[in-house]
């Protein structure tokens, strides 16, 4: 039988906790319903993110839901010693026919509060979504990041990313 690369795994988020950060004080841990609320300040607090998201929070839980149901997707956050959520990521996983019918690990969504920067959760995060993409049999991670962020650019680099293609939306 064939292993399906998507189905979570037993020590991995949906199964299991990481410990994440410089001091390991920080807990990686599949999303719930409950931290909807945190993960939509965590969306809005910067200078982009004031701009698009809402203060309405049923749009998000419903969106919460059609995630959470899908094996596909796998909502993330990161949570300090005394129960706080202080970062967050959504690991989406795409099948396709390109690159001789590959499996892609889509980042979005990637946050971390102000308060809890600098001490290696954002690296910490994007380290064990390798590791959970290469576990799934992902050929590559991608992600996309708004050219306003000059900073976030360079962190991405640093981590290896390179800036390969020219992303394009088109809003509805």
């Amino acid at each position: 039988m064939t292993k399906d690369p998507l189905a979570p795994g037993p020590s991995q988020a949906r199964g299991g906790p990481l410990r994440a950060g410089q001091d390991g004080g920080v807990l990686l841990r599949e999303a719930s319903a409950d931290d909807v609320p945190a993960i939509v300040a965590l969306l809005a607090d910067d200078p982009l993110g004031a701009t698009r998201e809402s203060a309405h929070v049923a749009p998000y839980r419903a969106a919460f839901t059609a995630v959470d149901a899908d094996p596909a997707h796998l909502l993330v956050v990161a949570e300090d010693g005394d129960g706080t959520v202080v970062g967050t990521l959504q690991l989406s996983f795409l099948p396709g026919l390109s690159r001789g019918g590959a499996l892609r690990a889509q980042v979005e969504g990637v946050r971390v509060a102000a308060a809890a920067r600098g001490r290696g959760l954002g690296e910490a995060m994007l380290r064990w979504v390798a590791e959970e993409s290469r576990r799934r049999g992902a050929a590559l991670v991608q992600l996309t990041t708004d050219t306003r962020r000059p900073d976030t650019h360079r962190f991405y680099e640093r981590l290896g990313y390179v800036p390969s293609h020219v992303g394009m939306k088109l809003e509805l």
